[in-house]
């Protein structure tokens, strides 16, 4: 509870005035002096925003049984939160979208997606597919992202909040393994303009293709109340034209 406590960036006093416990009661449950009920275990977890994965550990810590399932997106009880990732996913054609799990493991995906990873590495295509791979590896999307250099550091900050917040080792590999890819260099005939954030209020990801450069923004979209470990642990990535062009051409390549 202290390390979650620590990297909340919070002090004794302020865990104590959000969670309305006396500072003494909170110094004892963290050394151990006094063992804390199964209430103030979830009480505590929720004021420090714990994920739902670590709150059935800190249970477990604590001597009590886990309180939040974790089934498959396939089990019939989350036929339901399926279905309604299915109809956004193809709602959003003719743009692409995704969804991926804690570790950016694709989960599904719209039609719009699979044309745009021509010339892909077989390899990176083999589930499970980590789409941060899939974008960064010099065998994969890498070598036609426009502006790679931008859209690579974004994801990486993207990745590294996530460690922050969760503190989980497979992340931390898996930064450590795109930060050893190849260093970005700047496309032939890329202007130092074309590689800007798009109006100054997104990172654009901006793929070249043979109809030519498709430039995209991007949205994230979370289950707002999950009560379940995989669907706290789902995000669906959505990614809208930030330009009149991307928009004529993928429309007209859904409608062919």
């Amino acid at each position: 509870m202290r390390e979650w406590r620590q990297r909340r960036r919070l002090s004794q006093i302020d865990l104590d005035l959000e969670a309305e416990i006396s500072t003494k009661h909170l110094s004892f449950l963290e050394t151990g002096r006094a063992s804390p009920s199964r209430e103030m275990v979830l009480h505590l977890a929720e004021r420090l925003d714990v994920p739902l994965r670590e709150r059935n550990l800190l249970l477990l810590s604590a001597g009590y049984a886990p309180v939040f399932s974790q089934r498959s997106l396939e089990d019939p009880a989350l036929g339901a939160a399926r279905k309604a990732v299915d109809i956004v996913l193809a709602g959003h054609e003719p743009y692409p979208a995704l969804a991926i799990d804690r570790y950016w493991t694709m989960i599904a995906a719209n039609k719009a997606v699979a044309p745009l990873l021509t010339g892909v590495e077989a390899s990176l295509l083999k589930p499970p597919v980590n789409v941060l791979r899939l974008s960064l590896h010099p065998n994969g999307l890498a070598p036609r992202i426009v502006n790679l250099q931008e859209w690579r550091t974004h994801l990486l900050e993207r990745l590294r909040r996530q460690i922050d917040v969760s503190a989980d080792a497979v992340l931390i590999d898996l930064l450590a393994e795109l930060r050893g890819f190849p260093a970005p260099q700047r496309r032939a005939g890329v202007k130092p303009e074309e590689s800007t954030d798009y109006a100054g209020i997104a990172v654009p990801f901006r793929l070249a293709t043979p109809s030519g450069v498709l430039s995209f923004f991007s949205t994230t979209t979370v289950f707002g109340t999950p009560v379940d470990v995989t669907l706290s642990e789902l995000a669906l990535e959505s990614f809208f034209p930030a330009d009149a062009e991307t928009a004529e051409r993928l429309g007209a390549a859904y409608r062919r």
